[in-house]
């Protein structure tokens, strides 16, 4: 296991080195082809150029390859990577990349997700969008995806690129323009996604998806490639030149995909079937976050804490605030003892706007310590007035882990907790109990939980994460909603949260503790 501290190193870097057997493969592409140079706009330590040093032993390909971390290259160089037949270079590739084009660009570009961008370094990559795209993109993309179309821009007609990038290229907001853009106007030869049995880079909360792209016109199929365990039969693949999908290979699953079937599932999911009825979950719930405390270590307290600190009962809801807590389909009373015998907090402090002079003094008392700590500070709370207000949420019938490997997502309410931002709320559009009973029936369905892998950004070792929007999207079975659900029912007036704060942030910037 890699430790936390190098981890979170890496990640500020954007750094994680592709293995050999990955990287040969991805070299391969281009041994086939014509191209007399090879470049990487992203070169690390060189993992591309040791590949193609035991590929082409007649170093008929030159290398040329720009990084702006000195410390990397420096790594590629003590460990005799680069040599004298190898052009390296320090350079910005986003903000100074080279005035030619190539016939044969390769690359990992680094992985650093938008928030760790600084405000000047995003002016210049909308800058770079509009350059290379002609409109802007959603701006919650990371930096590979601009690696990616700063590198298509400097691709030669007929020339090939190979690019392994996190899946989110192909999940995120931001994908539709993105892959629209792209296979309009190149061809996306294969795409390669792996299980987490063959995940190129174990440990790192991301799957990996390597894209195979051709300045040439845009066909209407792909191949698509799905690797089951760490083999040589990927690099067999793209070093025989054919790439036949009908060829028999054992640890790959070889699939040809209309293009704009892949679009509209995904690039990184398994082709899918999906019901024609056009059903969608959003048709049967409304589906909102969990709550966002801005402090869980405030106002999220065990039900000690809450003794040892006077506060009255009527202040306080039992709430959930960690999936692993919730081991099973169903949270009952009985679970949220057992959370809170293992030293959990359970209860949540629930103020309104009233002054703090009305309140217990042990609140007030309490109240005083969060100003101590300048929690009143803090971007999301100082959105509040007063800062202690917390915001509403009915006991909703269903929870929803939106974050997580386990196989149960969807969580019936028997106890009546209130969520914070580690599970999402389904509030159905009726009351009625044989309604709620029917639809919990197919949120529970085996079919249904599968369909999640169609809406869901996928993570390391089999994670999907689920948003709000795309939870709403989450197709539905025909054959479950004509049995349990049809005639759709008329939006319920009393789950429209009438009493809902406006959340402070969107949803995709809430991380829960």
């Amino acid at each position: 296991m890699i430790a936390k501290e190098k981890i979170e190193k890496l990640r500020n870097k954007g750094q994680f080195w592709t293995p050999q057997w990955v990287a040969k493969a991805m070299v391969a592409y281009f041994l086939q082809g014509e191209s007399s140079e090879l470049f990487d706009p992203a070169v690390g330590a060189g993992a591309f150029y040791q590949a193609l040093k035991c590929l082409d032993t007649d170093r008929k390909i030159a290398f040329y390859g720009t990084d702006i971390s000195m410390e990397a290259v420096k790594q590629g160089t003590r460990e005799q990577v680069f040599d004298s037949a190898s052009a390296i270079e320090i350079r910005d590739f986003i903000l100074n990349p080279p005035q030619r084009k190539f016939s044969a660009i390769i690359a990992n570009p680094p992985y650093i997700r938008h928030h760790r961008l600084s405000t000047e370094m995003k002016a210049e990559l909308k800058k770079l969008t509009l350059r290379n795209i002609g409109k802007k993109i959603d701006g919650r993309a990371g930096i590979h995806i601009y690696f990616l179309i700063q590198a298509l821009g400097l691709l030669e007609n007929h020339g090939k690129l190979s690019f392994i990038m996190p899946a989110d290229t192909c999940e995120g907001v931001f994908a539709d323009t993105l892959w629209h853009w792209i296979t309009s106007r190149y061809c996306l030869e294969t795409v390669v996604i792996f299980d987490s049995e063959a995940t190129p880079f174990p440990s790192v909360d991301t799957n990996a998806v390597i894209f195979f792209i051709s300045n040439n016109p845009p066909k209407k199929s792909i191949n698509w490639i799905r690797v089951r365990k760490e083999t040589s039969e990927l690099f067999d693949y793209f070093g025989s030149g054919s790439h036949e999908p009908e060829a028999s290979y054992l640890d790959l699953d070889i699939t040809e995909r209309d293009i704009s079937e892949a679009l509209i599932t995904g690039l990184s999911r398994k082709p899918a079937i999906v019901s024609r009825s056009g059903y969608k979950l959003g048709d049967f719930a409304k589906i909102i976050r969990g709550i966002a405390t801005g402090s869980n270590e405030f106002f999220f307290l065990t039900r000690k804490q809450a003794r040892q600190l006077e506060i009255p009962q009527e202040y306080l809801k039992t709430a959930v605030g960690r999936t692993r807590d919730v081991t099973t389909s169903t949270i009952t009373t009985e679970d949220t003892d057992r959370i809170d015998q293992k030293g959990r907090p359970t209860l949540l402090l629930c103020l309104g706007d009233q002054s703090t002079t009305i309140l217990p003094v042990a609140l007030q008392n309490y109240i005083k310590q969060g100003v101590e700590k300048k929690l009143h500070e803090k971007i999301l709370i100082s959105t509040r007035n007063p800062w202690y207000k917390m915001e509403r949420r009915e006991p909703p019938p269903f929870l929803f882990a939106y974050l997580g490997r386990r196989s149960v997502r969807f969580i019936k309410n028997e106890a009546g907790v209130i969520p914070l931002t580690g599970f999402l709320c389904l509030y159905p559009h009726s009351q009625d109990s044989a309604y709620i009973a029917n639809l919990w029936q197919v949120l529970q369905h085996e079919e249904t939980v599968n369909n999640l892998a169609l809406v869901g950004k996928s993570y390391g070792s089999g994670a999907i994460k689920v948003e709000p929007r795309a939870l709403a999207n989450l197709p539905l079975p025909k054959h479950l909603v004509d049995r349990y659900l049809s005639p759709t029912p008329t939006p319920s007036l009393s789950h429209s949260q009438p009493n809902q704060e406006k959340p402070s942030l969107p949803p995709q910037l809430i991380l829960f503790a």
